[in-house]
């Protein structure tokens, strides 16, 4: 495969609800505080960030992000405690990272060779997070503290789940902007979480159900922030790894899935079309006149018929079957996660053309929208009723007992992807083979003795670096892994 690793991170919507104010910093630190996992503490590398370097070729001075985070640092010198105290930076054993990031907890999974795995990793956090959830009620002596895993808090703020692909430098950053933004544009058909209405000024009045959460803050095609001026393509280039053979391709546009299959097919998709582009491999003339438009258009009405930049009109889903044709030419049969990742996709976008009622027990806006169409067929309302955006809500709560989609699995009325074995492994356990896998054994063994860790690398308090920037491969890892088992010896 030319994409040797996978992550995702995840911001969670946080709030007290016997609070008529909370403050979304406190509560994520305190939830922070909570995890009863053996992590290393507060021992984030900040000195190895450098957001501010573009694919494009040049270094920004400064990103929206640097004015809020010095807006949040002049609110947080009144406070009793230093930044890193607030950041809460947790590493833990199965590699992961677990922080605040300001107003939001967020989980970002290992770096993770397989699809499978990264899924795994990504309800791995779901678990963890859900645990200190608990712990943190137990401490306030009620369930008032709620966590979702979703990207808009209907009050005109949205968070991000972040799909990300270690690429080889070598492939032309143009050949990756032209050839991917169609498939990010449409591929929403199946990795869309839903929402009820819209908050975007242009589709104000829309009343129904959209297909995506995050289509509403797209703005650009392409750009370095993050925060303001959402881009279908992030340009920001900090591969966390060697800067002249990788890229880490960092994708903002996607919704947070409760559903793993969901996430699965997203990534899975997603890994196989970059693989394409890696290649070189022949696609069908794809490119829309006006993606970023085309991204709401889509998520408003998933038949709406687009207009493609060499002239004539294509839909979503011809798009989609365009790139499912040229992945399945190029890859069929390559190995077991090929197999079934283009079988899913092709029987995903065959029910959503002749019976989209079959993707409501794994497809999250699917599900949603059997689910709500019920609950108003029932109650005798409609879309407008504000109630359906408070469902909409309790749909990504992670707690056991409010959930909707937690109740659904419970119910069985959803596609299980992963056994327990897997996301139990997975909360404990990093990817074998990867450099998560040192990271996290050197949480595990010596979490007392390190100094500072990162991505890329582990500082011990005895003078030890592990320089962690180069290593990709699994035989690299085992090299490492075997060294440090005989200085031990």
């Amino acid at each position: 495969m030319s994409v040797p690793l996978l992550g995702m991170e995840t911001e969670y919507g946080i709030i007290r609800e016997d609070l008529e104010n909370s403050d979304p910093v406190e509560e994520s630190m305190k939830l922070l505080q909570a995890c009863k996992r053996k992590s290393v503490f507060c021992k984030w590398a900040y000195s190895q960030e450098n957001s501010h370097l573009d694919m494009r070729g040049f270094r920004v001075g400064s990103l929206a992000q640097d004015e809020e985070e010095d807006a949040f640092c002049a609110e947080d010198r009144k406070r009793s405690y230093s930044y890193l105290d607030m950041k809460c930076d947790r590493v833990l054993t199965n590699g992961a990272r677990f922080y605040n990031d300001h107003t939001h907890p967020e989980y970002s999974t290992p770096e993770c060779r397989s699809v499978l795995s990264l899924v795994a990793h990504d309800v791995a956090g779901e678990r963890i997070v859900g645990e200190c959830v608990a712990t943190r009620n137990q401490e306030l002596g009620d369930n008032s503290l709620q966590v979702f895993k979703n990207n808009t808090d209907y009050s005109g703020h949205s968070y991000g789940t972040h799909d990300n692909y270690l690429i080889p430098r070598e492939i032309p950053f143009d050949n990756v902007v032209n050839r991917l933004t169609s498939f990010l544009v449409t591929r929403q058909l199946y990795a869309g979480a839903g929402k009820v209405g819209s908050e975007n000024s242009a589709t104000a009045n829309f009343q129904g159900l959209q297909l995506a959460q995050r289509s509403d803050f797209i703005e650009t095609l392409l750009s370095i922030e993050t925060m303001t001026k959402r881009p279908l393509i992030n340009t920001r280039d900090e591969p966390h790894a060697v800067s002249n053979k990788y890229r880490r391709l960092h994708l903002i546009l996607g919704d947070a899935n409760m559903s793993a299959y969901a996430t699965a097919l997203k990534v899975g998709s997603t890994l196989l079309v970059l693989n394409l582009i890696a290649g070189e491999e022949k696609l069908p003339d794809l490119e829309l006149a006006d993606p970023v438009a085309d991204v709401l258009k889509v998520s408003i009405d998933k038949d709406a018929v687009l207009q493609r930049k060499s002239g004539g009109t294509i839909t979503a889903q011809e798009i989609q079957e365009g790139y499912l044709e040229a992945v399945e030419k190029a890859f069929a049969g390559k190995n077991k996660e090929c197999i079934w990742i283009i079988e899913e996709w092709k029987r995903t976008l065959n029910e959503l053309r002749h019976s989209p009622e079959k993707l409501s027990d794994r497809i999250d806006w699917a599900i949603k929208e059997k689910l709500f169409t019920e609950f108003m067929d029932s109650e005798g309302m409609g879309w407008e009723d504000p109630w359906l955006k408070s469902l909409d809500l309790e749909y990504h709560n992670l707690d056991a007992d409010r959930g909707l989609y937690r109740g659904l699995q419970q119910e069985g009325a959803v596609y299980s992807l992963l056994s327990e074995k897997e996301i139990a492994d997975a909360v404990e356990s990093p990817p074998e083979g990867t450099r998560a896998q040192i990271r996290g054994q050197a949480v595990a063994q010596d979490a007392e003795t390190i100094k500072s860790i990162h991505w890329t690398g582990v500082e011990f308090a005895n003078g030890e670096v592990l320089d962690l920037t180069g290593v990709i491969s699994s035989e690299e890892v085992e090299n490492i892994l075997h060294s440090r088992k005989q200085l031990a010896l």
